[in-house]
């Protein structure tokens, strides 16, 4: 993960109490975070809470964080704690596809018939990975979705590179079966990105 040039200067505005500071942060960062937390939530409004949440914490520890290194790194791994706290405290994952769905309408630039064709498929995938045991679910979400290494979800969630792979593999297994896919149809992906 690289540190966005704008980053380090907007972080070091922050860490001096700069709301436009954090303002800027939030521009930059709060899909990311929306779309992680939505997916291992499955309900809108608690991805919006954990939106909140994030950047409130972000504020709140600016003081504390380092403004050398990179900032999505503790953007994931806060997204992800606190959206396995609120699954643990839920325990009955609500599926929210129509959410999702207005998400991807209102992020994208797409023709109606492309909109329709894609809440479709996001439709089913968002309840395959949904019904993934929830540390799969992380993982998958973490790697497919928002384009992380394996040495990066690693790190976020605090677990060995091993234990990532595992975890990726058994949800890519079972992800398959749910979505209908056969062997030949969709070949095992490799595990690092060219």
């Amino acid at each position: 993960m690289m540190l966005q040039n704008n980053d380090r200067e907007i972080i070091l505005q922050l860490k001096e109490g700069s709301l436009e500071a954090l303002g800027a942060l939030y521009d930059n960062h709060r899909q990311m975070v929306y779309r992680t937390a939505l997916m291992i939530t499955g309900d809108n409004q608690a991805a919006d809470d954990l939106l909140q949440d994030v950047f409130l914490r972000l504020f709140r520890f600016a003081g504390n964080f380092d403004a050398e290194r990179p900032l999505e790194p503790w953007l994931y791994r806060m997204t992800t704690n606190l959206a396995y706290d609120w699954v643990k405290h839920r325990r009955g994952l609500v599926s929210s596809l129509e959410d999702l769905a207005d998400w991807l309408i209102s992020s994208g630039k797409n023709t109606p018939y492309e909109v329709v064709e894609q809440q479709d498929e996001w439709a089913q995938v968002q309840m395959a990975v949904s019904s993934l045991p929830l540390n799969q679910r992380v993982v998958v979400v973490l790697y497919y979705l928002n384009d992380l290494s394996i040495q990066d979800v690693s790190e976020i969630l605090e677990v060995p590179v091993g234990t990532v792979k595992s975890r990726l593999h058994y949800g890519r297994l079972a992800l398959k079966r749910k979505l209908g896919f056969t062997q030949e149809v969709v070949p095992d992906l490799s595990y690092e990105r060219p």
